[in-house]
């Protein structure tokens, strides 16, 4: 039986689709990235495009908060991942490859019931801004009487929690803030998300989705209906 995200050797891409730096990024670290993405039930073509939004394929990348390697790990998760995970080293591209998606499986698993299209952007979501800032907006959402669980209405509740709406803040959790403080990069958030998206429909496109065939553990069984955008 083919691991969840399994990809014939055919289907991996050629100079034709894929820019020079994303087939580095395959050469060098394509085995551990599918090894892992299989192990935790992905395509490995989405983890490759949290890669390119994350990290731009650089394993040295460090950000000015301090996340580091290819997928970006914050400071104190990775204290956490690596006690979870055993791993001494998260800097080292394959241990910061194997945590950074063992989180993303922590994150998706704590969504579910959602559709499976929601629940992944939930999970982007989550892993860009943090899990309690998105538990934030799906409060926000059940008090407007939206559905806590699709991401269209935690996309709308976003914007919310900023200070400028601390009177509805004040309605909901009894003070002038939610619960994980006010957020003010709701737009930062769901450009990440739409930015994944979008490297993942590019990826799939030129590595041949219609080729694979995703197990019932795959994350990504919900879309392989997606439809990619005619300018790709």
């Amino acid at each position: 039986m083919e691991e969840p995200g399994y990809v014939p050797e055919s289907d991996q891409g050629n100079s034709g689709f894929l820019d020079p730096s994303t087939e580095r990024c395959i050469r060098s670290y394509g085995p551990a990235i599918k090894r892992y993405a299989g192990q935790y039930g992905f395509d490995w073509r989405l983890v490759l495009a949290i890669m390119k939004q994350e990290s731009r394929f650089s394993c040295n990348a460090e950000s000015h908060r301090g996340a580091i390697g290819l997928m970006q790990l914050m400071p104190l998760t990775r204290e956490e991942l690596g006690m979870k995970l055993d791993l001494e080293d998260l800097s080292h591209p394959e241990h910061n490859i194997q945590a950074g998606i063992f989180y993303l499986r922590t994150l998706y698993d704590l969504f579910e019931g959602a559709e499976e299209a929601d629940r992944l952007k939930l999970t982007l979501a989550a892993y860009n801004a943090g899990l309690s800032r998105v538990r934030d907006a799906q409060e926000l959402a059940i008090h407007l009487d939206d559905e806590p669980m699709q991401w269209q209405a935690v996309k709308d509740a976003f914007p919310l929690l900023s200070k400028q709406f601390y009177t509805l803040h004040r309605t909901i959790w009894g003070q002038d803030k939610p619960r994980s403080g006010w957020f003010g990069k709701s737009r930062e958030t769901i450009k990440y998300v739409d930015s994944v998206m979008d490297y993942y429909d590019a990826f799939r496109l030129a590595m041949n989705w219609t080729r694979t065939r995703p197990t019932s553990r795959s994350i990504v069984r919900g879309l392989a209906e997606r439809p990619v955008p005619a300018n790709m």
